[in-house]
């Protein structure tokens, strides 16, 4: 996911995608552990989606507060 489309999400939609996207890790760390992960690389790509979201999250509350 780029930065330039989270961006254009709302906040409640930003939120709502950390906590899919919370999820989704999990579900490959889980499937990664039995042996049955497709390609266990995408944790990467997921994990920092999550960091990504987490940095504009913090960015428009801190616009809204001032």
């Amino acid at each position: 996911m780029k930065a330039k489309d989270i961006r254009s999400m709302t906040v409640d939609e930003i939120e709502n995608k950390l906590v899919e996207s919370r999820d989704k890790i999990f579900k490959q760390r889980m499937q990664k552990a039995l042996g049955q992960a497709e390609n266990p690389f995408k944790i990467r790509s997921t994990r920092r989606d999550i960091a990504k979201m987490i940095t504009i999250l913090a960015e428009k509350r801190s616009e809204n507060v001032k």
